[in-house]
């Protein structure tokens, strides 16, 4: 069932396309929302479905010499939600907490990184103690992003977005599709959730074609011409399943193998798209016929990075928290990179040198956090956005970027 599919690659880019980015993000939010958003349900931006209000001040950016990207006031103070962000690694190392919240002072933090009222987490280094396991993770923050090597070296560069729980049909949505587009990825993978609220025929198109029609082939909505190749490569989730057997995501879309679970190799990536919904017939455990597939196809795989998405995360800090049925050996059987949804939060975990990605923010209305899973180093639920991943021959690098152009947290995987 391994599937491998032509690839195509790109020579690295300069520097500058991800200051276009930014400034695509910032003022893309003068545009007007989509048609369908008018009496949507579920368009995000709050808890009660409205969209967030745009910012008082015209932001600016700043690129510096490792990709980091920091929105700033006219003032130049910090942007709000930024505030210690701790390092990875299984050994606990010392270091000065963010502040919580606002702004990014990086000293002396509370809550390592907790945000005001509970409501928009920052990023959390360790409060206090740099071991205490449920203070942020394994590592104290500094204070805003952390220094990360991002140099891919020589040679071809695969690009891919990440986008989760999205398919509402907002106006938040139609500003995360134009990040996206921003980034000009090769191709687009979700961690589900595509179409809600119940996952029938009657809104898929709306909520999914509308925005990202031209990532789609063959695509036969009615929003525009679809891709010439598919480039994007969607996982289950529960709102999906909510109509019988998914039939309409099945029939919305032309997938690999049994189409709820497959593999594709795009360039330096092998992705694997898991089905972690308790409908799946070939099961969701760890001995089940899905994991035995995908073990048997990432040890198999020659990519230099083995990547894995789906939809219920085997590690989060927010309301539905972790999926114990989840939690399979991914480093016995090569893979480093593990992406989730569910939760309606951004968060990074790094455990048993395995990085783990919530990434719910496509846009649906967000998530508090809960207390801190050990290993958790990166949180944000203040703006929805998406997460962009690079990969060279022998580095994997992801930046996760909001819809105001501020990247909100980057790291860096080496190869094995």
């Amino acid at each position: 069932m391994n599937q491998s599919t032509p690839h195509r690659t790109k020579t690295r880019y300069g520097r500058s396309w991800w200051l276009l980015l930014a400034l695509a993000a910032c003022h893309s939010r003068d545009l007007g929302a989509p048609e369908s958003e008018k009496g949507a349900p579920n368009g995000g931006g709050d808890a009660s479905g409205g969209t967030s209000p745009a910012p008082s001040v015209r932001p600016w950016v700043q690129l510096d010499d490792g990709h980091a990207l920091a929105r700033h006031a006219r003032t130049r103070k910090p942007i709000r939600g930024i505030a210690g962000l701790g390092g990875s690694g299984a050994v606990p190392s010392a270091g000065s907490s963010g502040s919580a919240g606002e702004p990014a002072t990086g000293t002396g933090g509370s809550n390592g990184g907790q945000a005001i009222g509970g409501q928009n987490a920052g990023f959390g280094g360790s409060a206090g103690s740099s071991t205490d396991p449920n203070a942020g993770g394994p590592s104290a923050g500094t204070g805003g992003l952390p220094i990360v090597d991002t140099d891919l070296g020589p040679g071809p560069i695969t690009r891919f977005a990440v986008i989760g729980d999205y398919g509402v049909a907002s106006s938040v949505e139609a500003e995360v599709a134009r990040l996206v587009r921003g980034f000009d990825p090769e191709f687009v993978v979700t961690t589900g959730d595509n179409n809600y609220p119940s996952g029938s025929a009657s809104t898929i198109d709306a909520n999914i074609g509308q925005f990202y029609h031209d990532f789609i082939h063959p695509y036969y909505g009615k929003y525009g011409g679809g891709a010439t190749e598919n480039r994007f490569f969607p996982t289950l989730g529960n709102h999906d399943w909510y109509t019988p057997n998914a039939q309409p995501y099945l029939d919305y879309f032309t997938l690999p193998g049994n189409e709820r679970y497959y593999d594709i190799v795009r360039g330096n990536v092998h992705y694997f798209a898991i089905d972690s919904d308790v409908n799946e017939p070939d099961g969701i455990t760890s001995d089940s016929v899905q994991a035995r597939w995908c073990k048997a196809a990432a040890l198999a795989s020659t990519a230099p990075f083995r990547v894995v998405a789906m939809h219920h995360p085997p590690y989060s800090s927010s309301s539905h928290g972790s999926t114990l049925a989840m939690q399979w050996p991914y480093r016995a059987w090569g893979i480093e990179l593990v992406l989730g949804g569910h939760d309606h939060t951004y968060e990074r975990l790094e455990l048993g040198g395995v990085t783990y990605v919530v990434n719910g923010l496509g846009g649906q209305h967000m998530y508090s956090f809960g207390t801190p899973l050990f290993g958790s180093v990166a949180r944000n639920n203040d703006k929805q956005g998406a997460l962009f991943v690079e990969a060279s021959a022998t580095k994997l690098v992801g930046r996760f970027v909001d819809i105001t152009g501020a990247q909100r947290d980057v790291f860096a995987i080496d190869r094995r």
